[in-house]
């Protein structure tokens, strides 16, 4: 049985509660939308894992569910309509003082990332487009990544490939001397494309070489202390 629904099934509705929300937990009061319940499923699935327990205030009271097949149902469609690629979770029902808790189990996923899909208007052009984000898990928050991380994650797929040319030479002079470098400069001065300049960090982040490292909105990459 997987590590994280042996933990959790170990321990009582009241013991869920009273540890509050965090990094692998999170309530819902109720679930009305597809689209806002599948941010949290996606940020479990490409974190650590974690529950959901949908009928719990943010206060910790239970106040139950006043439909579990309604509530089925907007879990299916987030998972097949609000995520991409759909990850396995599992569910069970709780119920306290005749109150009842539909608990949502997601697994951490061996195909991160998943993606979050979200339709929304374009202003300008006055279209709709669908908006893909990457989320995981940071306390008890759902972060989306940037562009950076998610081709960290995505290569962590594959096996990891590095060349060391006169690029990577270049690129290691520069940090010795300015410390840091962005995706984009690093593929401006390489004279290459963005993604494949962020190919080659990710690689190099990977292998140990480098640190990626995050502040806000801005991301750069940075010689190991």
């Amino acid at each position: 049985m997987d590590p994280l629904r042996t933990r959790f099934q170990r321990l009582s509705l009241l013991e869920l509660v009273g540890q509050g929300e965090n990094e692998q937990t999170e309530f819902k009061r109720l679930v009305h939308s597809p689209s806002k319940i599948a941010k949290p499923i996606t940020a479990f699935a490409n974190s650590r894992g974690g529950i959901i327990l949908i009928g719990v205030d943010d206060d910790k009271r239970i106040v139950g569910i006043h439909s579990e097949k309604e509530t089925l149902e907007i879990l299916d469609e987030a998972i097949r309509f609000h995520i991409d690629p759909e990850p396995e979770i599992d569910f069970y029902v709780e119920e306290f003082k005749r109150r009842l808790v539909l608990i949502v189990l997601i697994p951490e996923s061996p195909d991160k990332p998943h993606y979050h899909l979200e339709h929304t208007t374009n202003a300008p052009a006055r279209k709709n487009v669908m908006e893909k984000r990457v989320y995981t898990r940071e306390g008890s928050r759902n972060k989306a990544l940037c562009d950076d991380r998610i081709s960290l994650m995505l290569s962590n797929r594959k096996p990891i490939t590095i060349s060391f040319g006169t690029r990577e030479k270049k690129l290691f002079g520069y940090l010795q001397e300015y410390r840091k470098i962005t995706a984009e400069d690093y593929g401006t001065m390489a004279g290459i494309p963005l993604e494949s300049a962020r190919g080659t960090l990710v690689a190099l982040v990977r292998s140990g070489a480098l640190l990626l490292k995050t502040e806000g909105r801005r991301t750069w990459y940075t010689l190991p202390d």
